[in-house]
Formats: structure tokens, sequence, C-alpha cells
């Protein structure tokens, strides 16, 4: 693994160094950045209520940031996906209802029109310990860093505009992590706590404006592993709408899918819906 990690830091480091000596002439270039931070909060309240129901309260922050640079052909698009979740039911306790720590880092050096070279890094993860609540007592299904996810690989990138690209990676490294504890699961053998495998990913990004107040943002991963059952295709999709109520108040509903064999012998499906507020940020900086 160290030596497809150091092999990164160099292809990374030369195509960096390599295009900026080519564009050192070239004027100011720049990072754009972009935050927001949304709170979601719901309650349920019963009382002596005919047809039942039980006591809730959930919260769920998210954090969301964007740091991009652009200086004429070199394009750099990071992107942190981050949020916890948590809901306390009466005489049940609290139980989680999100958890995600996700980086994506896109490289593109400009082709023709709307055509990059590209490198992209994708890395995610979780915070804390997930359980089976079907199930009593209930059982740990993952951990922190179990599992974890990195991939990287060359690739070409279609892009339009920020809200709108594709990228094609068909040589993309894929490094799955758990603890001793998830040895044997999540595609990973027993008695290891790495797998690595080589495959095909494509993945997109749409986000637009459905009405005055309204976006609607679309993520879409597809990954096919070569080495090991290259029909059983990993699909993640997730989306985003967001109503703007006004400048710091917002009502999301999130529709979240995933297909893994390694993870899950079934269809993962995760929604989220509130009204909470929330707090957006833009920064430019250019460099003189």
């Amino acid at each position: 693994m160290r030596r497809f990690l150091l092999l990164f830091i160099f292809l990374f480091s030369t195509i960096f160094y390599a295009q900026e000596k080519k564009t050192d002439t070239l004027p100011q270039p720049k990072w754009k950045v972009h935050g927001r931070v949304a709170f979601l909060f719901n309650q349920s309240t019963f009382s002596n209520w005919a047809s039942g129901g039980e006591n809730t309260v959930a919260g769920n922050i998210d954090l969301n940031y964007d740091f991009n640079y652009k200086r004429k052909n070199l394009n750099w698009d990071n992107k942190l996906l981050t949020g916890y979740g948590l809901s306390h039911i009466s005489g049940k306790g609290y139980r989680k209802t999100n958890d995600r720590f996700e980086f994506n880092s896109l490289l593109g050096i400009k082709s023709k029109n709307y055509w990059f070279f590209s490198f992209f890094t994708n890395f995610k993860t979780q915070y804390t310990t997930g359980f089976d609540y079907s199930v009593t007592p209930n059982v740990s299904v993952s951990d922190f860093f179990s599992p974890a996810y990195l991939s990287f690989g060359p690739g070409m990138l279609w892009k339009k505009s920020d809200n709108l690209h594709v990228n094609i990676a068909p040589a993309t490294s894929r490094f799955t992590f758990v603890n001793d504890q998830f040895s044997g699961k999540f595609g990973v053998e027993e008695g290891k706590n790495t797998s690595f495998s080589l495959g095909f990913n494509l993945s997109s990004y749409y986000k637009f404006r459905v009405m005055e107040n309204i976006k609607l943002e679309n993520i879409l991963s597809i990954y096919s592993d070569y080495l090991n059952k290259p029909q059983n295709i990993d699909i993640e999709y997730q989306t985003n709408l967001f109503l703007l109520v006004n400048k710091y108040i917002t009502m999301n509903i999130t529709f979240h899918m995933v297909i893994d064999d390694n993870a899950s012998s079934k269809i993962q499906f995760r929604e989220v819906f509130g009204l909470g507020a929330k707090y957006s940020f833009h920064k430019k900086v250019t460099f003189q």
C-alpha cells in the first residue's frame, strides 16, 4: 500500500509542479471557497394519544465545504462532506441517524473544450460505532475507520461548470480498511485489515435551480472491480433538495441509496427530512 501512496504523491506533485512552471507568467491564480453549515431539528411529543406514539427528539448537523483552485488550464476542485445525527427515543435511548466523513479531490488539466486530463482522490469513513437495532442485544455492524475507503486514479473529466461535471477513471485503485473486529467483512479477507481492488470508476455531479428558492443536487458514483466479480457494480446515489425559506432558514430533503455487495446483500436506503438553520459563506482568494 505504501508504494501506491508514494506513487500517487509523486504523480500529483509532478503534474502540479509542471503546470505551475508552464503558467508562471499567467496572472492571478484564484482559490474560491464556499461553505455551508446546516442544523436540522425535529421533535415529536405524545400525551394520552389514542393511536399511540413515542416521544422523540432528533438533530442533524451537516458541513459541506468546497475549496477550488483555477488558473487558466489548471482546475483543482476539493469538496468535504461531513455530517452527524442523533435521535433520542423515549424508553430506547440514543440512536445514530447520520454519520459521514467524505473528502473528494479532482485535479484537471485542460485538453480541449470541456475536456480535461484528470486525477481524482476519494476518501470516506465514519466517526462512531454503528449498530443493528433490529436485534436484541444490539449488534455492532461498523466502527470508526471500519470500513474506510481510499480510491484514486487517472482519467478524463468533462466539466461544463462547477455545477455539472462527469469524471471517468478506468484504472481506479481502491483500498478498503477495517479493524480486527471487522476482519473478514466489507470485502476484506479474514485475518487481514486491508484489501486492494482495481476497477472502473465513474462519478458525476449535477446541481440546478428548480425554482427561485429551490435547488436540487445530484451526486452519483459507480464502481466495478476488475479483480473480483466485475458484474457486481457498486452504485451510490444521493439527491439533496434545498428549499430556502430565507437567508438563515432552510428545508432539506435527502435521499441516499447504496448498492454494495461487500457491505450488504440488500439495497441500502437513507432518507432525511428537516427544517432548520443554515449558514453559508463565500470567499475568493487571489495570489499576487
